[in-house]
């Protein structure tokens, strides 16, 4: 039956100009009709294939449209062929600006690739618009508010803050006295008044854009930053940079300030010419020596004035400018200024010709008068230094109004001057020396600290400063011997209980080495604790070379307190000598009293240090020394103790054998130390027998300290009445009235008990050995000494005087370690 009002079969469309015109492109949906079109309709049949006026359309695909009403029957699938892509007619009209784009599955609209790329540059150039505001605009306006806002301090204001005298206190808060800066006159010069070649010499060296930059160089910035990036060196800072820097006193590694000062740098460069720049520059800046500005500066290291500078003076002070915290240092001063000239020549301020011609210009003594209220200059030196290394540089120390409170005890100071004098009271060879550290163990603070006369006469007669002998290192002779033992017990090789062979004259590959007279040698059976008591060098020796090697004897003196270069002075050389503490091996007086420290602790290690705490003028707290401990020979605390206490139980019958006392009521425990001297053709038969450096140092559970007394290099030095000096005769008596004087009234003290290491682990330390007698008294030993030697030396013992009678020095081949001569280190002279 036909129900098409317009005739025909079920599915033909009379009409086809009233069928809606789908839309030109690809079709949207498949073009073959759901499987199972056309069929009668089941119970499991889909809406979309029920036929009649009934019919429904099948699910909406994209988001929800008007339904349209068929025009039409569906064709009869037997009426036309079926090939997938024929157009069947069943998909109803569709219109994206109607209905809106196609969506994912998240809803989301689907874009063509035209619409994508068109966001993604949107995208970029928001981001870029606000990347120049963040650092293009924002910046530029903040400059701008910031270039109105600051002021340039002007060089009198400055001058007027710099210069200020440092006031030291004891550690029982008196006054210990001031340093006042001495760079002589402080007259602020006029462009004129500076001669043009000083001005070029320091802006080749400072600043070789400064003519061109407008206060900040960007290049030099950038290559600060990869300078820090890279761990270089160099910074980015230009002349003006500096002054302001100068000016404020703030060198605080904040951006704030940064951004401060590059503002006020730009607006000194809108404000004032170059030429006043540079002087405002050169009448603030520090060169050291206590000299802030060119006229101080020329004034204290060439006595005269500035404008009398030539190039070669004014290329070492400009050089200088960067480090003048060490302008005493002669290899640093003739490095900076030649630095300094090969930038002139390089920025056309000076010809290779005439740079060729130069010569460094040595600068005049330092001049160091030691006057009432004024702090001692060895003691000033070693706390600057700390400072330093804490963030109070030298060029800023006199500028901050400072009061640095120390951790000199004014009663252990006194007594340790006091006991020098008496020691070398009668003493008539000119070339005794003589230094005294003390150190609190429980702390590390450095109690008292004399190296000798602070102002000495100079070649033209003026007094000048003298040399710090308590931070000049020496051949420590057998004061070494302490480590020796720690190392063997830190590599758990035995203790002192273990036993070596103590006789005399011993043979090791080509090297003799031997002990001094009768009472330092001991038998083939020697226990290690006799040894340390006779000072028997051929036990520590084999010790050494047989069993735990040079390396881990260095490794325990830096364990205990010793600093080896670059951080300190001291060499700890490893080779065979290091063993009697010859050759190489040198320890200044400072260290070997922070070393023994750490024996006195127990085994704990604390740095040593001079300075408490520092205030600004303000009272502010501006620095504080930390107290921190940590174990020395050992990570386990117990083990570190039981190796420190079993080497101070070995120490103690060193006081008695040497004839020295404790003090009343206190234990005591030490070591004496003698370097021999090397005989020279031409010198006396005396010099044959005679020694070069000699110590004692020791400790008490509160206090360790080490006495020096040498000579300025290898020198024959003699005692009283023309006698050989060992670390008995003049240092050991030092020491002993130190801890007497110091120790005097304070409560007695003892060494805890320790399990004892080693040999038969027995909790038992061989008895104290008697004394043998000599001429003088003393029991000292003397060490050999064997260092590089151009030829065969005498190599003895380093305590005992030796009995020419008994026992003749014997003649050593030399091998790798060779004998005593000149050009061993560690000597006097060494820096």
């Amino acid at each position: 039956m036909n129900d098409d009002p317009h005739g025909g079969w079920p599915g033909q469309d009379p009409d086809p100009a009233r069928r809606p015109q789908r839309p030109a492109g690809p079709p949207r949906r498949p073009a073959g009709p759901p499987p199972g079109y056309g069929q009668r309709q089941g119970p499991g049949q889909a809406p979309w294939q029920r036929q009649g006026p009934s019919q429904q359309q099948p699910p909406p695909r994209r988001p929800q449209r008007p339904p349209v009403a068929p025009q039409h029957e569906p064709d009869l699938i037997t009426h036309h062929e079926h090939n997938g892509t024929t157009d069947r007619g069943y998909e109803e009209p569709y219109d994206d600006e109607q209905y809106g784009p196609e969506t994912d599955e998240n809803g989301k609209p689907i874009l063509t690739p035209a619409q994508r790329k068109k966001r993604r540059w949107r995208r970029i150039r928001r981001v870029l618009l606000a990347l120049f505001c963040l650092f293009v605009v924002i910046p530029a306006i903040a400059f701008v508010i910031t270039y109105f806002a600051v002021d340039v301090p002007s060089p009198q204001s400055v001058a007027a803050t710099q210069g200020q005298a440092v006031t030291y206190y004891y550690a029982d808060n008196t006054e210990m006295g001031k340093d006042v800066p001495k760079g002589g006159n402080r007259q602020i010069l006029t462009p004129e008044q500076i001669p043009d070649i000083v001005k070029k010499a320091v802006i080749a060296t400072e600043d070789a854009s400064f003519e061109t930059n407008s206060g900040f160089d960007i290049g030099g910035i950038l290559r600060a930053v990869y300078n820090q990036v890279t761990a270089g060196k160099g910074g980015g800072s230009t002349i003006s940079q500096q002054y302001i820097k100068v000016a404020s006193g703030d060198d605080e590694s904040s951006l704030a300030r940064k951004w401060t000062e590059l503002a006020k740098s730009f607006k000194m460069n809108q404000t004032y010419e170059k030429k006043d720049i540079i002087a405002a520059y050169l009448n603030i800046i520090y060169f050291g020596r206590g000299a802030y500005g060119i006229e101080s500066a020329a004034q204290a290291f060439f006595g005269k004035p500035a404008g009398e500078l030539n190039a070669s003076e004014a290329a070492l002070l400009a050089g200088l400018i960067q480090q003048p915290g060490r302008s005493e240092n002669p290899k640093v001063a003739n490095e900076r200024w030649t630095v300094a000239l090969n930038r002139m020549v390089q920025n056309g301020f000076l010809s290779a010709a005439d740079r060729a011609n130069l010569q460094f210009p040595t600068p005049i003594p330092q001049e160091d008068k030691q006057q009432a209220g004024v702090v001692n200059p060895f003691i000033r030196d070693k706390v600057k230094d700390e400072l330093a290394a804490n963030g109070i540089t030298d060029d800023v120390y006199y500028r901050g109004g400072y009061k640095v409170y120390t951790t000199i005890d004014p009663k252990a100071q006194a007594a340790a001057e006091q006991a020098v004098a008496e020691g070398m009271k009668g003493q008539t060879d000119e070339n005794l020396l003589n230094a005294l550290v003390a150190i609190d163990p429980k702390t590390g603070g450095v109690k008292a600290y004399y190296g000798g006369p602070s102002i000495v006469k100079g070649p033209n007669g003026k007094d000048q400063k003298g040399r710090d002998w308590a931070n000049t290192p020496q051949n420590p002779g057998s004061s070494m011997k302490p480590f020796d033992l720690t190392a063997y017990m830190q590599l758990g090789k035995g203790g002192i209980n273990s036993t070596f062979d103590g006789s005399n004259n011993r043979q090791f590959g080509k090297q003799t080495i031997r002990n001094a007279g009768p009472g330092s040698s001991c038998s083939a059976q020697c226990t290690v604790s006799e040894a340390m008591q006779r000072s028997a060098n051929t036990v520590f020796y084999d010790m050494v070379v047989n069993v735990t090697k040079p390396g881990p004897v260095a490794q325990a003196a830096k364990d205990a307190g010793i600093k080896p270069a670059p951080e300190g002075v001291s060499e700890l050389y490893a080779d065979n000598n290091i063993a009697l503490g010859g050759g190489k091996t040198a320890i200044s007086p400072e260290d070997m009293a922070a070393a023994y420290a750490t024996f006195a602790a127990e085994g704990q290690r604390r740095d040593k240090h001079f300075v408490v705490k520092v205030t600004n003028s303000q009272d502010e707290a501006a620095y504080s020394a930390p107290e921190e401990a940590k174990p020395a020979f050992a990570d386990d605390a117990d083990k570190s103790k039981q190796i420190a206490g079993n080497v101070t139980e070995s120490l103690k019958g060193v006081i008695p054998f040497s004839k020295l006392k404790c003090p009343n009521n206190h234990e005591c425990a030490g070591k004496t130390g003698t370097q021999q001297h090397t005989y020279r053709p031409g010198e006396p038969a005396s010099a044959k027998d005679a020694n070069s450096q000699t110590w004692m140092v020791g400790y008490t559970p509160s206090i360790s300290a080490a006495v020096w007394v040498g000579g300025d290099g290898d020198k024959a030095l003699k005692g009283k009445n023309g006698k050989s000096i060992f670390g008995s005769t003049i240092a050991g008596p030092i020491w002993q009235k130190f801890l007497s004087l110091y120790l005097n009234g304070k409560p007695g003290e003892r060494f805890d008990k320790v399990k004892i290491i080693g040999g038969d682990d027995s909790n038992t330390v061989p008895s104290t050995q008697t004394p043998p007698e000599d001429e003088e008294g003393s029991t000292e030993t003397g060490t050999p000494s064997t260092g590089p030697s151009t030829g065969p030396s005498s190599s003895r013992n380093e305590e005992d005087p030796p009995s020419s009678s008994k026992n003749p020095p014997t003649s050593s081949e030399n091998n790798e370690e060779g004998g005593n001569g000149p050009g061993r280190g560690g000597r006097g002279d060494t820096e």
